[in-house]
């Protein structure tokens, strides 16, 4: 066992920190899927819809990118090499992945050595605090000042359903 240090603690058992061993397979299945499954989308947004999952509500509603748009864009084109695209999509989208990576990094390692990595202290509140706050300023700066001109948008389908029913009708 190792001493106490602002980064780890020794842990009385590996069952203990099957957190971490969790932490780090949730970072390799994200890095795999980005990597090798999902492409980055050339729009900077709605890679995720790859996996099936709905277009972002906040473009569909508001034709405004929500905090998160972006992300799994900018994470896809971080793990394909595309740091441009990457920081385009969301500014912040490499920085949250390269802290993902180092915590995960940091967590199979303390679970090989049979350590925890401590996340209880003041500077890990105060990080997380700050990283909230941070993410959620960008979020409300972008949702003001970004448009997307998405064809799915709510307004432009009342404005294409509005211009077929005043389009006389080929057919008769």
């Amino acid at each position: 066992m190792t001493e106490q240090s602002w980064l780890y603690a020794p842990s009385p058992s590996r069952r203990a920190l099957t957190g971490q061993l969790v932490w780090f397979l949730t970072w390799l299945a994200v890095t795999f899927i980005g990597s090798v499954i999902l492409k980055p989308s050339p729009a900077g947004h709605g890679t995720h819809t790859q996996l099936g999952l709905p277009k972002c509500y906040s473009v569909i509603m508001f034709d405004r990118p929500c905090p998160g748009c972006g992300l799994t864009t900018s994470w896809t084109a971080t793990m394909h090499g595309n740091l441009p695209h990457a920081f385009a999509a969301n500014a912040l989208g490499p920085i949250i992945y390269g802290l993902f990576t180092l915590s995960a990094l940091l967590c199979i390692y303390g679970f090989v050595r049979q350590i925890r990595l401590r996340t209880e202290t003041k500077l890990a509140t105060a990080s997380l605090i700050v990283m909230i706050v941070t993410f959620l300023a960008y979020g409300i700066i972008r949702f003001t000042q970004v448009k997307y001109n998405d064809p799915d948008h709510v307004i432009w389908k009342s404005f294409q359903a509005a211009e077929k029913s005043t389009q006389p009708d080929k057919n008769r």
